[in-house]
């Protein structure tokens, strides 16, 4: 549940955060016409999002093994690429993505178009909404209880969206570096565990060589119990891990662990500013 959770929540939050900041801009400015035509996009990036995610999972289940590992090894590796960008550009962009937001939506507004922000809005919910069905869904194919794994992502989704609401109404106010920092630590070793996962399909999809056999993690990964649930749905740890999969997971966790980790530059006064994803 834990991992789903955070996806949940991490990916929610960051939909929530630019269409909260967007209604609220707009809401002071007095544009409630533009203000529905938000929530109107939302909604229908949400159903697209549902639809895709049902149709992926429909799709992948049909398949014979073979082809079921190598799509599994194909959506693993595009979660880990999404999970990257994700992570490494909020890394650097969360500490002034109000005030980049707010001076987006002025220029547009200020351009006599409301149709910027409605669009905005819609692209943010439908890109965070796709990054998470692939996520979730190559974290549901390593999970042995794919209910309970569903349950911590709607909780995430739940809260994130209590968040965005708070941000929208202006009473909720979080230091956006520090969560994004902590929630991106997280991720990683998420990330670190489908790379793991993505080699290992790829070798039951033909498409690799079996590794030797790196160490005997039976005594840990046991299914049914809290220390399995952990180390397989968290970090990605088999019973039987080879050396592709160790090496793998370690050159993929170490060095974005590094990163995020490692201080970000302060904008130097009167630079440019970025424009939002």
């Amino acid at each position: 549940m834990l991992p789903t959770f955070v996806i949940g929540l991490r990916e929610g939050l960051e939909a929530a955060l630019i269409v909260g900041i967007i209604a609220s801009f707009l809401a002071q400015q007095g544009r409630r016409d533009a203000l529905k035509k938000v929530w109107l996009g939302v909604a229908a990036a949400v159903a697209i999002c549902v639809a895709v995610a049902v149709g992926l999972q429909i799709y992948s289940s049909d398949l014979p093994q073979k082809q079921q590992e190598q799509l599994e090894t194909v959506i693993g590796a595009v979660a880990v690429v999404m999970v990257s960008y994700m992570v490494l550009w909020m890394k650097r962009h969360s500490r002034d993505l109000r005030k980049d937001l707010e001076g987006a939506a002025g220029r547009a507004l200020g351009e006599g178009s409301a149709s910027a922000l409605v669009l905005m809005a819609f692209l943010a919910v439908l890109r965070e909404g796709f990054e998470t069905s692939v996520f979730l869904l190559a974290t549901f194919n390593e999970s042995d209880n794919p209910a309970y794994g569903g349950t911590g992502a709607a909780l995430g989704v739940v809260l994130a969206a209590a968040i965005g609401y708070g941000i929208y109404r202006g009473g909720l106010r979080i230091n956006l570096s520090r969560f994004f920092r902590i929630t991106g630590l997280v991720l990683i070793l998420v990330a670190a565990g489908l790379v793991a996962t993505a080699l290992m399909t790829a070798a039951e999809g033909g498409w690799l060589e079996q590794g030797t056999r790196a160490f005997d993690l039976s005594w840990l990964v046991h299914p049914g119990t809290p220390a399995s649930s952990v180390a397989t749905g968290v970090l990605g740890i088999q019973p039987y891990p080879d050396w592709t999969m160790v090496t793998g997971w370690l050159l993929y966790a170490v060095p974005m662990t590094a990163v995020v980790l490692w201080p970000v530059r302060r904008r130097p006064a009167g630079a440019p500013q970025p424009v939002a994803h």
